[in-house]
């Protein structure tokens, strides 16, 4: 049987139309992450520039701006790799394609609430599914995402 694939998912918390410092840091980050677990990053609600068409020239653009992750290497081989995805706001739900989806709250509903050992389980049966990290002081907005998946137990 195929393994799952887990993708950091990093849901746009901030603001919805300007490229901020904070977005650039987020991907930068997540990509070593991504890449030592085999994971993909999705971005959800990213204002990116509209030239930038592919992952690759996000990648890029990211890359040029930021000392993080090898100046943006481990991005630029995500991106390659086909494993840097981009999306809008998941108003009717998140990408099937990502699998089941895990949502990372410090407020989690105890009738959804899963751990790690839960996740590497669906990994190794086979299941996909996206961690969505809320960017922003506040997080995920409770009423549009929550309801929509898992929570992690600590």
């Amino acid at each position: 049987m195929a393994r799952g694939r887990m993708t950091l998912g990093l849901y746009n918390s901030y603001d919805p139309v300007k490229f901020a410092e904070a977005h650039r840091r987020a991907i930068a980050r997540a990509a070593p992450i991504a890449l030592a677990f085999d994971a993909n990053v999705a971005t959800f609600g990213f204002p990116f520039d509209r030239e930038l068409r592919t992952p690759q020239q996000m990648a890029a653009w990211v890359s040029g701006t930021t000392s993080i992750g090898e100046e943006g290497k481990y991005l630029r081989e995500l991106a390659d790799a086909g494993r840097l995805l981009t999306f809008d706001f998941p108003r009717r739900g998140f990408p099937p394609q990502l699998g089941d989806v895990v949502v990372t709250t410090n407020r989690p509903d105890a009738k959804k609430g899963v751990d790690a050992a839960f996740l590497a389980r669906l990994l190794d049966q086979g299941t996909s599914f996206v961690l969505v990290f809320g960017l922003g002081p506040h997080g995920l907005d409770d009423r549009d995402v929550l309801p929509r998946g898992w929570t992690p137990r600590s």
